[in-house]
């Protein structure tokens, strides 16, 4: 199979300056993909396309940022929705407006920059948009109330979308990931009291014993983008090391 799969397309990224988002434009510029990066923070251009400065929680800025890459590459084709904060802490920890905050990002932002999109997407014959959810969406995880009713809704959105927009032939998916090794979930893991404990219990919550990968990701998302995937709508791909779907036996005399 040719490596590039993406050749000719013409794809958004938010949050791509780094983690998921930083790989899923390598990934695409790899598969033959032009990226606009759209980050609050953004990063040099990629070898093939853009990178602009937009904050998803800005309607305007959105609109403004998607105007001028579908200007600049010639349309889009395919949205990834990747740009998002985290929140540690129970219903009983925040406040209305840290809710507000991380809903803006992880929900509105994917609204916003998906619905400024549609025009071009209606336009292309390949047209994808890829949210990035969570295993938080669909498992209950300790401190982790805001995150995870955020990714929640996002997983709702996505079939909500994908079953608004297919016959507009934009096919709407999702990927959950499981604990990625990004910069965030290093910051975390540094905040901890004990970041090697802290780090060996998130590595055996997830049955195959060890961090996901950006790069893991991407490839899901890199798949679910492509015309490779022309018949797989309203779908939630877990790249989790099984951590949603398996309940494994641990070895005789081992105990997680």
């Amino acid at each position: 199979m040719s490596s590039q799969l993406l050749d000719g397309l013409a794809a958004v990224v938010t949050g791509g300056a780094s983690g998921i988002g930083k790989a899923v434009t390598e990934t695409f510029v790899a598969q033959g993909a032009v990226v606009a990066v759209l980050d609050l923070e953004p990063p040099e251009a990629p070898a093939r396309g853009i990178a602009l400065r937009c904050d998803v929680a800005d309607d305007a800025a959105v609109r403004a940022a998607v105007a001028r890459t579908a200007e600049a590459l010639g349309g889009i084709d395919i949205v990834v929705n990747c740009a998002g904060i985290g929140a540690q802490g129970t219903i009983a920890d925040h406040a209305d407006d840290e809710w507000r905050k991380v809903f803006e990002v992880n929900v509105f932002g994917a609204v916003r920059v998906s619905r400024a999109a549609l025009p071009w997407l209606c336009d292309s014959a390949a047209a994808a948009i890829v949210n990035i959810c969570s295993i938080a969406a669909t498992t209950g995880l300790p401190n982790r109330a805001i995150y995870s009713a955020s990714k929640g809704a996002v997983l709702a959105l996505t079939r909500a979308m994908a079953a608004d927009h297919l016959s507009e032939g934009i096919r709407v998916n999702c990927v959950n990931p499981g604990t990625v090794d990004t910069p965030w979930v290093q910051r975390l893991l540094a905040a901890s009291d004990d970041p090697s404990a802290e780090l060996a219990a998130l590595q055996a919550r997830q049955p195959h014993g060890r961090l996901v990968t950006a790069a893991e990701v991407a490839a899901a998302v890199a798949y679910l983008a492509g015309p490779a995937a022309g018949s797989t709508t309203a779908t939630m791909l877990e790249v989790d090391g099984g951590m949603h779907s398996l309940r494994l036996r641990a070895p005789a005399g081992v105990t997680r």
